[in-house]
């Protein structure tokens, strides 16, 4: 990973603001302003030609009923997306609308999909016979997929809860010894209306028709294996974790296979997952399982189980069941990873000539499955060459910002470590391995044990990073278990520690913490109600430190009440001064925060051009330990607006409170300080986005607010051309004026980015990034070829300058070629 892309002000170090961001660090919100008339009627000319180009009229009841049901099995190819390639490429949350993933809906009845109590729906899989095999090129038409009845009973969850899909869906499964197969006939009668833009692994497919799945195979409605495909082929995977909220980490990489053809009916998809690749308890033959289907033209959600508007495929608990598994095998449960990795490099120091440097290096990681949900892995010489750059940000708070991780070895068991994750303690955050102002330090031994049994959680890391000039080589431990009760409800605790390696003198640091979720989806017979509580603590982060354990802890409580269409929560945190954990982050202490927000969503059906409508009230209110307000804030969006033809725009406004006991160097280089007192300050914001399913996308947003001692106005635009499928740039342009009483000031951050994806196994991205602040031009280039599933080649460049007076003085640039392959026994 090069950090060199990153600006002195905008480090890649440790760095984060809570989950609930708006009032973890104070750092004032970029509010949208109040040039409200001008852009609606611009938003309306939108609406018009979007309109009639982006969504088309969805079919009536009768037309639906009308249409004969196609037979499963078609196989008039009308093209073969990536030459038949199968696919290289959360859900993202963004794509989900509100109430998509909270619990069962209003006037539950038998047959609504509930789950586990004995009106789930059913599905049964189907072994393969001796002789049978199914040559996967996605097209079901083997004799396996002809003898299965497979499903077929989906619902609308959007537009029109619980009305009958536009087009037909027929979905099997079968299996082996060794793998899984799923067969999916997703017909269509307008084939030239699918969408299939992206072609890249695990890339957001909101412009795109989708089909998505998950797989509950422990069956606790708790957690899951999360699936997506689209008819470009691409391939999508995480891992679903619920608890406050439902959160997809995409980051997890499952070894699997799969084609699709599109046809004149619709198009088709076959898919392999080796039995290897899942966690699972063999002794039981049922998991749970649902389905999920996007028609992007009619903007509209299909469900198998739970179609209710606040349920959904982020719903574990409404899942249906999936039986008839038997024999099923995961081999040894051994798996070798080994590497090979070169990197030539070159630099410019500005005082010396330049030099060059290269370097070598090869590695492995084994892993090893103790029990069926249990395995073990061991990482020697960890090398992240492949890891994509962080996305550069302008600073101007006064605490530090999060940047996410990007290495594979902490994303793919991180839903474990996860901790209170609504309220933002960050006891780990796994950014304080191996990394330093940006900088990669050397992990020369890593182990890591992960998994379930039973209802326990269980995550380990045993990490040692090597010495470097600026660093002593360190040890870092992080434990944590996690007990499952009731249907919804968990306990869990945490222990980190983190000391030199080898020195005498070494002084350990430990952090343990405990936090408790209680949930619910019965509340006054059929809401959800959601209740957390955590606290964190350490030990003392010097030798001689005379703080107490309540300076050097956090705690807080929250309630959830996550329903649809009224939404909410409460929470209440203390993090006391001196909250400062070894391998956690926090970017704030010394302070007590309250905050409520209330919402409530319209989903409406009289007005054809309207999906849906949406106001929020947000407050926050921020003492110090001694109860004095820091920080008030109130914002109020009283328009969050979606249109059938996908196109939104909302509008929010605020009141902004803030007591400042100490200057602050906004700029952090001298030019500009901000002086000690009280401040208030209206806020006000608009925003607008485009069909995001249309070949070229656009999104504004204009900022207007008090900002200290005088004004901040910040106009943000985005941009997306897609010529065809796979190949897509995007451009990203933030401008901030600053006009202050000690100064004024303007800034500027310009991204573009552009993707190339030749199949879904071959794909090429490039990334440039400027900003005025730091005047570095940075330029980020990756290759990646999937050369099968679970082997990987990567090709990847950098190179950096600085934007001096009259040229771009180079930094430094370097290269990097690495080679994986998994071996499976």
């Amino acid at each position: 990973m090069s950090s060199a892309l990153l600006p002195p002000t905008v480090s890649a170090s440790d760095s984060c603001n809570p989950p609930d961001t708006r009032g973890a660090a104070p750092a004032r919100q970029s509010v949208r302003s109040r040039w409200v008339a001008g852009l609606f009627i611009t938003l309306l000319a939108l609406h018009s030609v979007t309109a009639e180009g982006a969504t088309a009229p969805v079919p009536d009841a009768e037309t639906i009923a009308s249409e004969p049901v196609p037979e499963f099995g078609s196989t008039s190819p009308l093209q073969s997306p990536g030459d038949g390639e199968g696919p290289d490429g959360v859900v993202q949350d963004g794509d989900v609308r509100p109430g998509n993933d909270v619990g069962p809906g209003d006037d539950m009845r038998p047959g609504d999909d509930m789950r586990p109590d004995g009106t789930a729906k059913i599905m049964q899989a189907v072994r393969l016979q001796s002789g049978e095999t199914i040559q996967l090129d996605g097209v079901p038409d083997e004799s396996v997929w002809n003898r299965i009845e497979g499903i077929s009973d989906f619902r609308q969850q959007f537009p029109v809860e619980g009305a009958s899909p536009t087009q037909h869906t027929v979905i099997k499964i079968a299996y082996d010894n060794d793998n899984l197969y799923i067969a999916a006939q997703l017909f269509d009668t307008d084939p030239d209306g699918i969408r299939g833009w992206e072609k890249r692994r695990d890339q957001g497919l909101g412009p795109d028709d989708r089909f998505m799945w998950i797989m509950d195979t422990f069956n606790d409605g708790r957690t899951a294996y999360f699936f997506e495909m689209n008819p470009a082929g691409l391939m999508g995977d995480g891992l679903l974790t619920t608890g406050q909220g439902s959160s997809v980490n995409k980051a997890w990489n499952g070894i699997w296979d799969a084609r699709v053809q599109v046809t004149n009916e619709g198009w088709t998809v076959e898919v392999r997952i080796p039995f290897r690749t899942l966690d699972f308890n063999p002794e039981n033959p049922t998991w749970g399982i649902n389905f999920q289907r996007t028609v992007r033209r009619y903007n509209e959600e299909i469900v198998w189980a739970g179609w209710r508007q606040n349920q959904g495929l982020f719903r574990p608990q409404n899942a249906g069941v999936l039986t008839g598994l038997e024999g099923l095998s995961q081999g040894v449960g051994l798996e070798v990873k080994p590497y090979v990795m070169a990197s030539p490099a070159r630099s410019w120091p500005a005082d010396a000539p330049a030099s060059n440097d290269f370097r070598h290096d090869a590695g492995f990681d084994i892993t090893y499955s103790i029990t069926p949900g249990i395995r073990s892995s061991l990482s020697v010489n960890t090398d992240f060459a492949e890891a994509e750059v962080d996305q550069r940000r302008v600073n101007l708070t006064r605490f530090p910002l999060q940047f996410p991780e990007q290495r594979d070895f902490f994303l793919e068991g991180s839903s474990i470590f996860s901790f209170a994750p609504a309220s933002g303690p960050n006891p780990f955050f796994s950014r304080r391995i191996g990394l330093a102002g940006g900088n990669p330090i050397p992990i020369t031994l890593g182990a890591r044990v992960i998994g379930r049994t039973g209802n326990t959680g269980i995550g380990l890391y045993q990490i040692r990073t090597g010495e470097t000039d600026e660093r002593f080589s360190e040890d870092f431990t992080v434990a944590r278990v996690t007990q499952n009760f009731g249907s919804e409800s968990k306990f869990g605790v945490i222990y980190t520690r983190r000391d030199r390696f080898g020195q005498a003198d070494a002084f350990a640091r430990e952090t343990f913490g405990a936090d408790l979720e209680l949930g619910t989806s019965r509340f006054m017979g059929s809401k959800n109600l959601q209740f957390q509580a955590f606290f964190v603590g350490h030990t003392t982060s010097m030798p001689g430190d005379d703080n107490t354990l309540g300076d050097r802890s956090a705690r807080g409580v929250r309630v959830t009440f996550p329903n649809f269409p009224f939404y909410g929560h409460a929470s209440y945190r203390e993090f006391g001064e001196a909250y400062n954990p070894a391998v956690g982050f926090a970017p704030r202490n010394g302070f007590r925060r309250f905050q409520p927000t209330i919402g409530f969503t319209r989903v409406t059906n009289s007005i054809s051009w309207l999906r849906s409508l949406n106001t929020e009230l947000y407050f926050e209110y921020l003492m110090d330990m001694d109860f004095r307000a820091e920080t008030t804030q109130i914002n109020w969006e009283p328009l969050n607006v979606n249109l059938e033809s996908g196109v939104e725009f909302g509008v929010e406004i605020g009141r902004f409170y803030e007591r400042l006991d100490a200057s602050f160097d906004i700029r952090r280089d001298g030019s500009i300080i901000i002086p000690a007192g009280e401040y208030t300050d209206l806020t006000g914001e608009i925003w607008v986005q485009t069909n995001r399913a249309m070949p070229i996308f656009a999104e504004f947003e204009v900022a207007y607010e008090g900002f200290w001692t005088g004004t901040r106005t910040e106009i943000e635009s985005a941009a997306i051309l897609r010529p065809a499928p796979g190949i897509n740039v995007s451009g990203e342009w933030s401008h901030t004026i600053v006009d202050l009483s000690e100064g004024s000031f303007t800034t500027d951050l310009m991204r573009v980015r552009g993707n190339l994806d030749f199949t879904p196994f071959v794909s090429f991205t490039g990334v440039l990034q400027y900003d005025t602040l730091s005047e570095l031009v940075g330029l980020y280039q990756r290759l990646r070829w999937i050369i099968r599933p679970g082997a990987d080649l990567y090709l990847v460049y950098t190179y950096n300058w600085l934007n001096e007076t009259d040229r771009l003085r180079p930094l430094e640039t370097s290269g990097s070629v690495k080679v994986s392959y998994t071996y499976r026994f």
